[in-house]
């Protein structure tokens, strides 16, 4: 009865729009043409002398729900922007194209749009395949790049190697996207060390009536086209300054992809694995996850020669205040 009445997820979602707007931001919705609307949560007030920060999220429910607890420790420091990637929230495309590739030019159209031609980026799980991309096409718009249990240096047959928990696209999908409680319930188990237990079927149910049900199709999609055709042989280096973070015992993209990734980077990276985490470090081991985040990108030493309007910039003129 109590589910039928109430929606613990609607008011959770509540909630965060509530904090986000708290937090002096406001939401957006911009039209690229060619069918496509990005919707995005962006600063109510611009301050120039602020560096741009683009938080990018994975697949779950919405933005808001994987930085809610995270955005307060940037919004004094940087102008925010927090968009819902295309076929999430409320972004939505006409057009065919599902790889990251498209996804990374959209953002950076929704970017441009509002005026941000150069910017950090933080990129979680599917989040950190966009905010990849986005460094490699657009070098010199992307100043500093974390990812988070990103599993960009996946390759095709790793799937039939048995790198992956599940033994296909098929069934990594129907975790991926539950669509009843108990597929919900194994998400949870494969996402935390420390799944929460004795959740009642009822609540998971309402999250994915409220949260799961729109362009399953399209997301779908989406996951074939990460591993479709995908050989680490062709996938570009980035050179910005990169910060790579993993859970230790994650279980949908296995820490054996963060040292993979590092490798991959090089010297222009570091790698740091949060001990008993998982997929979702960002929500089990919140304040480590903020640590790491905010000794990168706001208590990091400056390179010599910043360019205008960069982090760089922004640190120099705080510690000479």
């Amino acid at each position: 009865m109590m589910s039928k009445c109430f929606s613990f997820t609607a008011s959770r979602d509540w909630f965060y729009r509530y904090s986000f707007a708290k937090a002096g931001l406001r939401a957006h919705s911009a039209n690229l043409g060619d069918g496509t609307i990005m919707h995005c949560w962006v600063p109510r007030i611009i301050k120039s002398s602020k560096p741009s920060l683009l938080l990018l999220h994975g697949f779950g429910a919405n933005a808001m729900w994987q930085y809610g607890q995270h955005l307060h420790i940037f919004t004094s420091r940087f102008n925010v922007y927090v968009p819902d990637l295309l076929f999430f929230g409320e972004s939505y495309t006409s057009r065919p194209e599902r790889t990251e590739s498209f996804q990374a030019q959209c953002v950076m159209r929704l970017m441009e749009a509002h005026g941000v031609h150069r910017m950090n980026l933080v990129g979680i799980s599917y989040g950190g395949f966009v905010g990849y991309s986005m460094a490699a096409q657009f070098q010199e718009k992307i100043e500093k790049v974390v990812l988070c249990c990103a599993g960009v240096c996946l390759e095709e047959k790793d799937m039939d190697n048995g790198l992956f928990a599940v033994p296909n696209l098929d069934e990594a999908a129907s975790i991926l996207l539950p669509q009843t409680a108990e597929k919900l319930r194994e998400l949870m188990r494969f996402s935390f060390v420390k799944p929460a237990i004795g959740i009642p079927s009822f609540f998971l149910t309402d999250f994915i009536d409220v949260m799961c049900t729109d362009y399953v199709k399209e997301k779908r999609e989406l996951i074939q086209a990460i591993l479709h055709g995908r050989n680490l042989s062709v996938l570009p280096k980035i050179t910005q300054p990169t910060l790579i973070i993993w859970g230790e015992k994650d279980q949908i993209f296995p820490v054996e992809l963060g040292h993979r990734l590092k490798r991959h980077v090089g010297e222009s990276s570091q790698l740091v694995i949060v001990k008993n985490a998982g997929h979702a470090v960002n929500l089990e081991k919140a304040k480590e996850f903020a640590k790491h985040l905010k000794s990168f990108l706001i208590d990091s030493a400056a390179s010599p020669s910043p360019s205008p309007g960069s982090l760089t910039d922004f640190i120099h003129d705080k510690n000479e205040g």
